[in-house]
């Protein structure tokens, strides 16, 4: 009997990798739940094992290498690896934007992505048929006022992607790129503008029917679950009412 393939998702605590890791969960993976709440992807684990799937938590912070290095010790051979973690801070244009904000923003959607990649590639490969899916966004396509530190940081996800699918053609490995555009989720939006409630709210005023962590979810486990010959270099998924980073469809 085939062993069950292994899928690891970071930033599993919620929004879209938690739901990536349920949806992945009931196509067959044996799902492996990263991110630094604790809490969040054991009660997650639990849920999903008690629904009859396999799930494993395991506390990590993608922007500490060490414990990145530490982590990776765990597989001889990996599936699927689906870069999540990430996020955004603050929407203060250039001129005035806390370098802070950037510094972090680019660790965690970059350096992040990058850490685990680089310690989980020779699992990827020694499976004989691995897929890293990053998660990027529309604001590592193009440019929108108020996300200077954002679109800079997903636009380097972009670029780590595309490059790595370059270097490791020919090799058992597909690199798959999934660009969402304006997605609502409980925290995304709450967090850039740390807990304002209300300026989160106004990301979506108006807007009929965002997307939600499902849809996108979805579409990773859709990219992820094509034939083995079959790579979807760039899937952008935006909602109906989104036609660009800045043109937006609402009824106020």
């Amino acid at each position: 009997m085939a062993a069950t393939p292994i899928a690891v998702i970071t930033g599993a605590s919620s929004g879209i990798g938690a739901a990536t890791a349920r949806q992945l969960a009931a196509a067959g993976y044996r799902v492996v739940l990263t991110a630094r709440r604790k809490d969040r992807i054991e009660a997650l684990a639990t849920e999903l094992t008690e629904a009859g799937h396999q799930a494993t938590a395991y506390a990590l912070d993608v922007t500490d290498r060490a414990a990145v290095d530490e982590f990776a010790t765990a597989f001889r051979s990996l599936a699927v690896l689906v870069n999540n973690a990430g996020g955004a801070l603050g929407a203060d244009p250039v001129a005035t934007g806390d370098p802070a904000d950037w510094r972090q923003m680019y660790e965690t959607n970059v350096i992040g992505t990058l850490n685990v990649t680089q310690a989980l590639l020779p699992a990827l490969t020694g499976s004989g048929d691995g897929t890293i899916v990053i998660l990027s966004s529309t604001a590592g396509h193009s440019t929108y006022e108020g996300g200077g530190g954002y679109v800079a940081a997903k636009h380097g996800e972009h670029v780590l992607a595309e490059t790595l699918r370059l270097e490791i053609v020919g090799t058992p490995v597909r690199v798959i790129e999934v660009a969402p555009g304006m997605v609502r989720t409980e925290e995304f939006a709450t967090t850039r503008f740390r807990g304002d409630t209300e300026k989160a709210a106004k990301v979506y005023a108006g807007v009929d029917a965002p997307l939600s962590a499902d849809d996108v979810a979805d579409t990773i486990t859709w990219a992820v679950t094509r034939p083995s010959h079959v790579n979807i270099d760039l899937l952008v998924v935006r909602p109906r009412a989104q036609a660009s980073n800045s043109k937006v469809h609402r009824t106020l």
